[in-house]
């Protein structure tokens, strides 16, 4: 297809790239959790493997288009695709607006991953007798988070018409859509089923995962504010220009007067905050008590999910490896 098609796919390979692995640890670890029952000494197969990877391919995917709708810069600690191939136009003195050559072509690189994705999960469930089972599980993964995105962005609009009552729970609904379902608790149902999993074995992954999954997220919301950007990949404070609606701003605006609230409605999502007022809101956030509700929160459904595995229908040895996978996951730094 010639050079350019060439640097172009290099480039939606790069994103690939670093990451936690999570999503692709989930589904082994759920394929163990009912392989292993069985037998003890099982290894995942192709299918297992090829799946896991397309979920990371997909997760690639999603972050592409997330950079794109967040005009996010940065990525796992270097540019984002669109900023990537917005530096090539520019290095190739092509013409027209390289900003906009960057978004139009991370768009289309988006689209790709998700086809690579497409295609490695076939391969892969050609290989096993549980297909249609794991499909379906896979395909409830992506209508879930592609609607949990829409609502994150609807929310930036939509908080100033909601009932202020209101804002936690619709910021938990998007958590649950966007992230938890997909991060953690599908990736488990999805290994499951490709060892054969029952619907108890199923439900007990569930009610395992999708709590981890909400702390998982609360604890994504922490960092967005807060974190190191050398861990992070991502500027301090990254969410407060972004002006994410999370439970930790709901939280926050709970606790605060009216006048202080309006301040922070208003500089929330301003993409030109400087460290000073990044430093301001993080103290207005921390002395409103709202990162100690979502440290609470987080808590609880830690133990939610540790509760869940008590006499579930699994493994025993990989009871052990999801609880380590749930502490991985919510005591992150990055």
């Amino acid at each position: 297809m010639g050079p350019d098609a060439l640097a172009f796919v290099e480039d939606v390979r790069d994103t690939v790239t670093g990451g936690k692995r999570l999503r692709a640890r989930f589904c082994v670890t759920g394929w163990r959790a009912v392989a292993e029952r069985v037998d003890p000494g099982a290894t995942p197969p192709a299918a297992v493997v090829a799946t896991a990877a397309a979920l990371e391919i997909f997760q690639a995917a999603a972050l592409v288009h997330d950079d794109l709708i967040d005009n996010s810069d940065t990525r796992r600690g270097r540019p984002s695709l669109h900023r990537a191939l917005q530096a090539q136009h520019v290095a190739r003195s092509w013409a027209g607006d390289a900003a906009a050559f960057g978004r139009s072509a991370a768009l289309l690189g988006g689209d790709l991953l998700v086809a690579f994705s497409d295609d490695l999960l076939e391969e892969g469930l050609a290989l096993t007798d549980h297909a249609s089972a794991a499909r379906a599980e896979y395909a409830r993964m992506r209508r879930d988070v592609t609607i949990g995105q829409y609502l994150d962005i609807a929310e930036e609009s939509a908080f100033a018409v909601a009932d202020d009552a209101t804002h936690a729970d619709r910021a938990l609904r998007v958590a649950s859509l966007k992230s938890a379902r997909y991060s953690v608790e599908q990736p488990l149902r999805i290994g499951a089923s490709l060892a054969g999993a029952d619907r108890t074995q199923l439900d007990a992954l569930s009610a395992f995962g999708h709590p981890v999954g909400m702390a998982f997220q609360l604890r994504d919301d922490v960092l967005g504010v807060f974190g190191d950007a050398a861990e992070t990949g991502k500027p301090s404070g990254d969410d407060l220009r972004e002006g994410k609606r999370t439970v930790l701003i709901a939280y926050a605006r709970d606790a605060l007067g009216a006048g202080a609230r309006r301040t922070l409605d208003e500089l929330l999502g301003d993409p030109d905050l400087d460290e000073q007022q990044i430093a301001a809101l993080q103290r207005t956030i921390i002395d409103s008590g709202a990162v100690d509700r979502v440290e609470q929160l987080i808590t609880a459904y830690v133990r939610e999910a540790d509760r869940a595995l008590s006499a579930a229908p699994l493994a025993n040895a990989t009871v052990g490896e999801l609880r380590d996978l749930a502490r991985a996951a919510t005591e992150r730094r990055s």
